[in-house]
């Protein structure tokens, strides 16, 4: 009398599911207002320096004036138009903002262009360090106090991390408050991710979790950019993005602590009365002889796996055999250059030709397909097909998007780059989201939780270095396209030296990780194979007499 089949008895897919899948969604919306916070909160709008004579003029007028300047945002022009037409250049102290609707970010609140523009670069990468300290924290805490506590924690922290910020008038306090909210960075979605994975029937598990992420998570992120425009200030948008955080307070009323979680800790009477109220939720009687049966169950097989603790797999073990060794550095820089090129796509929104909030905004909308996408392919194309060919494609559309930035005037082509824009976050969000099932799947089961933490923070200290490569385009506007676009075709290589995982007993344990898809070619693919395979028996048959 396993945990899943107990669950079925208690219902794995009644009023219970239900309420923490909406839990779930509510907190993907909590995620995505938290994560692109510092993207709206830094957005860099048009300027120029500013003169007197320069007052009252509109936009149009004033690039016309600059436009014989290589630098107008830092060129100080102490004559408007002089005998030879040719501007002074001195040290700019004041900027004329083409303000969003009039909205005041950070930048145009305190001033940090030209010679400071550097400066929110640098703030913004302590939120990723801070995620890697959260990440490992959380994670820590989570497996002591146990899942829903420890996310609870996480959401909160993160929340006062982005209202400290509202409050932030110089660098080192930014950087100290990014960090702080930093610290809850995937940590309360992943969590809140177990959650609902372990109370959630299997065959309901990839659809379900898959579309509530997809539509909750691309809601948040569709209508954050207008919120920010509605409010028209960076630090009042940061109070409104961190209130609704103390919803999660409520939390413990509606769901229970991870019965899986319970059971390792041995804590047997607090997972039977966790099932039993989702029973009751449910509306399902279940005997007492179930739970007996069920603690019996996990109390000899605790006794037997204390037995063979000596014998435990470790992460590091990875590192001792060639196969997974490779496998394992494969898939760690595969993080890497999937989480930065990820954050760099969707937050290079500027100089585009369009409004950065209206692109973000629009651009978002592909998050619903990308959902769609992987659970209509990836059982059919395979893992490997998915990962390589979605890296691929991004990587493509990056490389024509850096080439079309360089030769094409964005004011005039604004439909057009976003349309690429577009593009190029719908490949870098099926790129994400796939990888994380993939790297489940080759990783063995006996190290699964350890390394995909792992993977996982890597990939977020890479995230760090996001506002670094976009900062290139200060240098020469493509830049961050083109070593964006060459990572991804990095990426789609590496994929190719990883085996294929559909249709395949996963391994267990260290000995069947090194023994995976041993004589399996590195151009395998299951949809491939399968076609050769029906066009060989095609071919027997017409031989036959």
């Amino acid at each position: 009398m396993d945990f899943d089949r107990v669950l079925e008895k208690c219902g794995n897919f009644g009023r219970f599911q239900f309420v923490i899948l909406i839990l779930y969604g509510y907190t993907n919306i909590l995620s995505s207002l938290h994560y692109f916070s510092q993207t709206l909160i830094t957005f860099t709008p048009e300027h120029w320096c500013s003169h007197d004579d320069l007052m009252g003029l509109g936009a149009a007028e004033l690039r016309s004036i600059y436009s014989n300047v290589s630098h107008p945002s830092c060129t100080l022009l102490s004559e408007v138009i002089n005998g030879t037409g040719v501007a002074s250049e001195e040290s700019c102290q004041d900027w004329i903002f083409e303000r969003e609707n009039g909205y005041e970010s950070l930048t145009t609140e305190l001033k940090w262009v030209c010679d400071k523009s550097h400066q929110p670069a640098v703030g913004q990468s302590f939120f990723f360090l801070g995620s890697v300290v959260g990440t490992i924290s959380f994670g820590f805490l989570s497996d002591h106090i146990g899942r829903l506590p420890a996310m609870l924690m996480a959401a909160l922290s993160g929340a006062t991390g982005d209202f400290i910020t509202s409050f932030v008038h110089t660098l080192p306090w930014f950087a100290f408050s990014r960090f702080v909210s930093g610290l809850s960075t995937d940590t309360m979605y992943y969590l809140m991710y177990i959650l609902v994975f372990e109370y959630l029937s299997p065959k309901r598990r990839t659809f379900g979790l898959n579309i509530i992420l997809a539509v909750f998570y691309c809601f948040g992120l569709m209508t954050s950019p207008w919120i920010a425009m509605w409010i028209g200030n960076w630090r009042r948008y940061l109070w409104l993005a961190s209130l609704p955080a103390l919803g999660v307070l409520i939390y413990p009323l509606l769901i229970c602590e991870s019965a899986q979680w319970l059971l390792t800790k041995k804590k047997y009477d607090e997972a039977v009365a966790c099932l039993k109220k989702v029973a009751k939720f449910n509306g399902r009687q279940v005997e007492d002889s179930v739970f007996d049966e069920f603690v019996k169950h996990y109390r000899e097989k605790m006794n037997e796996e204390s037995k063979l603790n000596k014998q435990m797999d470790t992460f590091l073990g990875m590192f001792k055999t060639p196969r997974l060794r490779r496998f394992t550095t494969t898939l760690l820089v595969k993080s890497v250059i999937i989480t930065l090129s990820y954050d760099v796509i969707n937050r290079n929104m500027e100089g585009l030709g369009s409004s950065p909030f209206k692109l973000f905004s629009l651009t978002s909308s592909v998050y619903l397909p990308a959902g769609f996408t992987i659970l209509l392919l990836q059982n059919k194309i395979g893992r490997k097909g998915m990962a390589c060919g979605a890296l691929l494609v991004g990587a493509i559309i990056t490389a024509v998007t850096g080439f079309l930035i360089a030769v094409l005037d964005p004011s005039e082509n604004a439909v057009l780059l976003a349309l690429m824009v577009g593009l190029g976050r719908f490949g870098t969000t099926v790129s994400y989201d796939a990888e994380i099932q993939y790297a489940a799947e080759i990783i063995p089961t006996s190290v699964r939780g350890q390394a995909v933490s792992n993977i996982h923070v890597v990939g977020l200290a890479s995230s760090s270095l996001a506002f670094y490569v976009i900062y290139l385009a200060q240098y020469y506007k493509p830049l961050p396209s083109i070593f964006i676009s060459v990572l991804m075709f990095l990426g789609a290589l590496l994929c190719l030296t990883l085996p294929e995982t559909l249709h395949k007993k996963l391994p267990e344990t260290l000995a069947d990780g090194e023994r995976f898809a041993m004589n399996e070619s590195c151009l395998y693919f299951p949809c491939l194979h399968k076609r050769r395979e029906s066009l060989t028996e095609h071919e027997d048959r017409k031989s036959e007499p």
